[in-house]
């Protein structure tokens, strides 16, 4: 729907696991519109810590239904699981939607039932945007990883050679319908030198014009928030990427 040139340069991003990235794929992401403005004035996205998810099986690498015989994939519980589930809020994830086109389910999800924003960009739009993320000026830059999620049964298997980040591209099937492709940051290395890690969130720079390929305009926005949001997409230079959501059609019957 929206195709800009992407603009070479930024640090990058690596791909998570077997490298299985489709650069070009379409991604979009859906906000409400106070949050969506207050993008535009930092040029920053938020990855949130894996444990700030409501989504309680984040990082897990089996489900464990306890209605029947002892599981035979946790006969023994471990001890270290619980050390495991900490570290979690070491992991900062921004999550996007895999999808050609707009999708009702989402805004309703994630933009107040239509009421604002979608950013679109694709892998590649990433590569070139995002800035080198340091906890600290003085710190090396941290890595950031991408990739699509993975979804499986772990009521079946126990992933327990999954690595500490790895296993956050991988999710339980029953959540298969988000389409979800991910961005994370690693910062247990931080932690173990010492460096004090934020329990919550993170903010990451990135280079607006290279990483929006559109905007588009949720389909219940009034008048007065359009005007609103217009003005903050004209500040940040992006007038030429807006769109009005394809909801906002007239249907046609004949």
């Amino acid at each position: 729907m929206c195709r800009h040139s992407v603009i070479a340069g930024g640090r990058g991003v690596r791909a998570i696991g077997d490298g299985n990235i489709d650069w070009s794929e379409t991604l979009w992401k859906y906000f409400r519109i106070d949050r969506f403005i207050s993008i535009l004035k930092s040029r920053t996205l938020y990855f949130a810590s894996a444990n700030q998810f409501v989504d309680v099986f984040e990082g897990a690498v089996a489900v464990q239904v306890d209605d029947g015989p002892v599981d035979p994939r946790y006969a023994e519980m471990e001890s270290t699981e619980k050390a495991f589930f900490e570290l979690k809020r070491l992991t900062k994830i921004s999550c996007w939607h895999r999808a050609a086109y707009e999708s009702d389910a989402m805004w309703k999800l994630y933009a107040g039932e239509h009421k604002g924003i979608a950013i679109v960009t694709t892998p590649e739009r990433m590569r070139s945007a995002f800035k080198p993320f340091r906890l600290k000026a003085e710190y090396g830059a941290e890595e950031l990883w991408a990739g699509p999620v993975e979804y499986v049964d772990l009521a079946k298997i126990r992933m327990r050679d999954t690595g500490m980040l790895d296993r956050f591209f991988y999710k339980h099937r029953a959540f298969e319908w988000e389409r979800e492709f991910r961005l994370a940051i690693s910062l247990r290395t931080a932690e173990e030198f010492g460096v004090k890690v934020p329990v919550d969130g993170i903010l990451v720079e990135a280079d607006l014009d290279a990483l929006v390929d559109c905007i588009v305009l949720g389909s219940t926005i009034s008048a007065e928030e359009r005007l609103v949001v217009t003005h903050h997409v004209e500040l940040a230079g992006l007038a030429d990427r807006l769109r009005r959501s394809t909801l906002l059609g007239r249907p046609r019957y004949v």
